[in-house]
């Protein structure tokens, strides 16, 4: 595979990964009792080469048929807790709603347990390798759990990861609902140029002239991708992975799935989200669920890409511990119990 050279800054690559991921795993004790609810060893794609671990919460004092909702992460190598930096969001989640009645599975990414092996294999891997097919098992285990109530299995979907739900549905997720996390109708690369020129400017005046050159020739590399073949922008690596997995997102416009949608819909956005943005992606699913009746807004005017209060508003907020907030993971656990 050809290398298109690019000497991106370490902060800009930061913004494409969703500002990296901790190589920690969780310190949650598996199998074991709180008062409020189990945590339960679960291995996704059992029995396959890209066995997943993950962690089912289930609530202790609920009668009958459990709800649940499967958590899908952001892009970039993410542990089951989506740690970042001192963030743990998914942990924050599954505490909060198994300990109010709702079943929370979540589990390693593909690329945190399995990054080498599939990085043997770069220029075919696309969204489905790496996020949709585990999605699809993870629902499909719910699905087979005699506690669990097939019919109220919901998908949250973080970042990319809420940008991909409305395919994962699609493509056999087949949940009840659907909530978008700070996620966005756009095309990936569209939201990684808005990074990049906002990095661009808070950046010294020093560095300025070789990140306009950087961001130039990703541009131009995406101009000249209209005109190659599959096969071709698989032979050229960019950002991590190769030019076709861009290109083959670009195929599945999330306005495609989510025009004829008729199930529930909910999406939540920070409004100091500094990675996805209020102004353009949350306005823009405004625009698309227009006059439809299943859909459910959430603007938290406060809080940052992962619905923590912020702070600095830059990274260095994500290395400060905090956990998501209440009223977010209150809103969560009302829409899933009310559909």
């Amino acid at each position: 595979m050809k290398k298109f050279t690019l000497l991106i800054l370490t902060f800009l690559l930061l913004s494409f990964t969703a500002c990296g991921s901790d190589t920690e795993k969780s310190d949650e004790k598996p199998n074991e009792k709180s008062g409020e609810y189990t945590s339960e060893n679960i291995t996704l794609n059992a029995g396959t080469e890209f066995e997943l671990r993950g962690i089912l919460t289930i609530p202790n004092s609920v009668t009958g048929k459990i709800p649940a909702v499967v958590l899908v992460h952001g892009s970039g190598s993410h542990n089951m807790d989506e740690s970042v930096y001192s963030y743990a969001p998914f942990k924050d989640i599954a505490d909060y709603l198994s300990a109010n009645g709702i079943a929370v599975l979540r589990y390693d990414k593909s690329t945190y347990i399995h990054g080498a092996k599939m990085a043997e294999n770069l220029s075919e891997l696309t969204v489905k390798e790496e996020t949709i097919n585990d999605a699809v098992a993870a629902a499909e285990l719910l699905r087979n759990d005699e506690r669990i109530d097939s019919d109220k299995i919901y998908l949250l979907g973080h970042s990319l990861g809420g940008m991909l739900a409305p395919r994962i549905d699609a493509e056999g997720g087949n949940f009840a609902g659907i909530i978008i996390w700070a996620g966005s109708p756009r095309s990936f690369m569209e939201i990684w140029f808005d990074q990049a020129e906002a990095e661009y400017l808070n950046s010294p005046e020093n560095q300025k002239e070789l990140l306009r050159q950087q961001i130039d020739a990703v541009k131009e590399l995406f101009e000249i991708a209209k005109d190659l073949s599959d096969e071709e922008a698989k032979q050229i690596s960019l950002l991590g992975a190769s030019l076709y997995y861009y290109m083959e997102m670009n195929l599945y416009p999330a306005e495609d799935y989510l025009r004829d949608m008729t199930k529930p819909i909910l999406i939540m956005q920070g409004g100091k989200d500094f990675q996805v943005y209020a102004n353009k992606d949350y306005t823009e699913y405004q625009r698309i669920l227009e006059g439809k009746d299943n859909a459910v807004f959430k603007l938290y005017p406060e809080l940052n890409h992962f619905f923590i209060t912020s702070t600095t508003g830059t990274i260095d907020e994500y290395k400060v511990r905090d956990n998501v907030s209440e009223e977010v993971l209150k809103d969560i656990t009302d829409w899933i119990k009310a559909n």
